[in-house]
């Protein structure tokens, strides 16, 4: 039955104590399909950072857009004197223009495997940290007009659908669901970023897209969204790291940790 997403959590916390969701994203470096989170939240506030000062480059997954943009604004109100910059887009295009040379301090992927092409070329310090994860949804039309009501709905003759490609963390955990459910489906297009999916449907192009339940939150009464059991076999850890040619380290590591903190996962949520 088609459900309509109007939570209060998208993104669960990786603080202590967060409820294990099933159609929500979580956060756990350590666990695996279970949404349950365990204690990855830093208990220190940016208030208690040293003197920071500069500015610092964050690449991030589009899907993050709206949470890293609030969380920017915070982290320059704590530590004045502080510029935060954000380059938004698909993890791979990301990952790539880090291997290639470009300037970033911060780099938050949608997938361990999208950080893997960073840390493979030991482009970052340390282990990255998973600080939250997330979950698939079907974004329709407002109220639902053609009433895709599953996954296997969007396998129908005549249905407009658009995906992420393959290459980015949404395209591959929608390809993932997509086999869980021994479904095929040939989209109209293949999108560059969960946004540019979203977007087809928000603008009328398209009749649905399978995103990210962040993102069918994000965008309000633009769409509605539709769960499916199916998602469950495709939930996506997100991976923070330092880069290693950052050029404000000690700005970076206090983004990071606000990120990680209990603030910045109340945000996150």
């Amino acid at each position: 039955m088609t459900r309509s997403v109007r939570r209060t959590r998208t993104l669960q916390l990786a603080g202590a104590g967060a409820a294990a969701l099933m159609a929500l994203s979580a956060c756990s470096s350590s666990s695996g399909d279970d949404s349950s989170s365990k204690s990855k939240a830093s208990d220190s506030s940016p208030s208690a950072s040293p003197k920071l000062s500069g500015k610092i480059t964050v690449f991030a997954a589009a899907s993050l857009k709206e949470s890293f943009t609030t969380l920017g604004k915070e982290f320059e109100k704590a530590h004045p004197g502080t510029t935060v910059s954000f380059n938004f887009g698909g993890s791979d295009t990301l990952a790539a223009s880090i291997t290639s040379g470009a300037p970033a301090d911060v780099f938050a992927a949608a997938s361990p495997k999208t950080m893997a092409i960073v840390t493979d070329k030991q482009d970052t310090v340390g282990t990255p940290a998973t600080f939250v994860r997330n979950q698939l949804e079907i974004a329709t039309l407002p109220g639902n007009p053609d009433k895709v009501a599953s996954l296997k709905d969007l396998t129908k003759s005549g249905l407009k659908v658009v995906l992420c490609d393959k290459t980015v963390p949404c395209g591959a955990a929608a390809q993932k669901a997509l086999d869980a459910g021994k479904l095929k489906l040939t989209p109209a297009s293949y999108e560059q970023d969960v946004k540019a999916a979203l977007t087809k449907v928000e603008l009328k192009e398209a009749d649905a897209a399978v995103v990210y339940k962040t993102d069918v939150k994000a965008a309000g009464d633009k769409v509605e969204g539709v769960e499916f059991p199916e998602s469950a076999n495709a939930i996506n850890d997100y991976p923070i790291a330092l880069l290693k040619n950052a050029g404000n380290a000690a700005a970076a590591k206090a983004f990071i940790e606000l990120v990680q903190s209990a603030e910045g996962q109340k945000v996150l949520s």
